[in-house]
């Protein structure tokens, strides 16, 4: 009676518990991806995303910089810790919704009070006929105890799927960051012979005006031309001097940069300066942009980031029903070692929990809409990667196409300054031409040739930014 008694006063607060059970909607949607079927008038599918980096850039100095700092760059190798982090914590997730098992032992000694209600129960209580309960009394224990959460509402699988997908996240992390480095190692590469061409073409200049400043003093003598000639080629000569201090500090600072990247220092960066302007620039495939979507790493990442957030919701909605655990224990309990394995030493326990939220659910609640924001701010961040993505090859392509007519237009141009140092010299040599005509062709000459060099760097940078853009150099 007394037991049906106990099962019946429970029945009140069924109701209760299932009007609690009510959770919030959760803001679901699918992500919205609008871009064009492809890229520009290109309609081939192949990308050059699928290559290698070994096979897209040709350069060994270069290939051996990149083999370097996938094994020695620390941001990289950072981040490989970042995914053992994130691979510790699936296992921890994986095994909170399986049973805890503990062993344990204990002992301890206590003395009751005389004149207490268990100090006189002990007086009075004989362990056999005869054997009085000692004083003080000895506890021992050995044994097991369980403890289990029924996973009923899948709130523990969804935190551990959870932690999986942000354990990918992490993984595709890594990927974007060796697409990245490879092109900052690559661009820092091409940077640096473009420097060195720079230097030379200085030098160059610096031993042509030279000849220049040279010449006109020798008229200066001869008195064809006036002091403001002199020192007119002079001044020339020295801020074309002045020039190659800062080529030379550039050239240290983008030296230390890939010592940087690769994790390593050495006397020298290899490479191969003198063929800077051979370096071709073969047909680059891009592909279709829902290639994107298998290609970059950062797209990838932030789908799995999205797919966490999204369990995430899940597993947070779970908080709003009862929670059912059970409890278990068994082992040996006695207050002498020597009978503390008899089989009248054997205790157990078995017990089972449900514990709902009630009232005063704000932080429930709470926990909940964060999580659905946060989902819906993760869609956002996918929904926001794919159109960059999408917009940096089409930067890319049209950087390629325009650099490569650039570079044609501005080499038309070196040749015919670099033709007209040679008449200008002649001209004022015969007195046909003032020395300005000389100095302005001369500075002309320069800068074009400078200027050349600079959209050459261009070109190859929206080649390596392209295969970057496309999701390239991590496989």
């Amino acid at each position: 009676m007394k037991r049906l008694f106990n099962s019946v006063w429970l029945m009140p607060l069924i109701p209760l518990l299932l009007s609690n059970c009510v959770t919030p909607r959760a803001t679901l949607r699918e992500a919205d991806l609008l871009v064009p079927d492809r890229y520009l008038a290109s309609t081939d599918t192949a990308s050059i995303a699928r290559l290698n980096w070994q096979q897209f850039f040709d350069d060994p100095h270069l290939v051996a910089l990149i083999d370097s700092a996938l094994h020695q760059n620390q941001e990289l190798n950072i981040m490989l810790q970042e995914i053992e982090i994130a691979r510790n914590e699936v296992r921890a997730r994986k095994g909170e919704y399986l049973p805890f098992v503990h062993a344990g032992a204990a002992a301890g000694v206590e003395r009751d009070g005389k004149y207490t209600r268990f100090g006189a129960l002990d007086e009075n209580v004989e362990v056999e006929p005869g054997t009085p309960i000692p004083q003080p009394l000895t506890d021992y224990r050995v044994g097991l105890t369980a403890t289990w959460e029924l996973d009923v509402w899948n709130r523990l699988r969804n935190a551990k799927k959870a932690a999986a997908a942000r354990y990918l996240s992490t993984a595709e992390g890594k990927n974007f960051l060796v697409t990245n480095l490879i092109g900052e190692i690559a661009n820092a590469y091409y940077e640096l012979m473009a420097l060195d061409n720079a230097l030379a073409i200085v030098r160059q200049n610096i031993t042509l005006q030279t000849n220049a400043f040279q010449i006109v003093q020798r008229q200066k003598e001869a008195a064809k031309v006036t002091q403001l000639a002199v020192n007119r080629f002079e001044a020339q000569l020295l801020n074309t001097q002045n020039l190659q201090y800062d080529i030379l500090q550039r050239i240290r600072e983008t030296e230390n940069r890939l010592h940087l990247l690769t994790g390593r220092v050495a006397p020298r960066i290899a490479r191969s300066s003198e063929r800077f302007s051979d370096i071709r620039m073969d047909s680059l495939a891009a592909g279709i942009p829902s290639q994107l979507l298998l290609n970059r790493p950062d797209i990838r990442q932030a789908e799995w980031q999205l797919m966490a957030a999204r369990l995430d919701v899940k597993s947070a909605r779970a908080s709003f029903y009862p929670s059912f655990s059970i409890t278990a224990a068994t082992g040996f309990q006695s207050f002498d070692a020597s009978f503390l394995l008899k089989p009248q030493s054997v205790l157990y326990h078995l017990a089972g929990d449900m514990m709902a939220p009630l009232v005063n659910r704000n932080a429930i609640r709470a926990a909940y809409n964060t999580a659905n924001a946060r989902q819906q701010q993760r869609l956002y961040e996918y929904e926001r990667t794919i159109l960059n993505g999408y917009l940096e090859v089409v930067n890319q392509l049209a950087g390629v196409t325009n650099f490569a007519g650039s570079y044609r237009t501005k080499a038309r141009e070196v040749d015919i300054l670099t033709q007209s140092i040679d008449i200008s010299n002649n001209l004022f040599t015969s007195a046909r031409a003032d020395y300005l005509e000389v100095l302005l062709t001369q500075q002309e000459a320069l800068d074009s040739r400078m200027e050349l060099i600079d959209i050459k760097l261009q070109q190859l940078n929206a080649k390596v930014n392209l295969y970057r853009a496309l999701g390239g150099g991590w496989r």
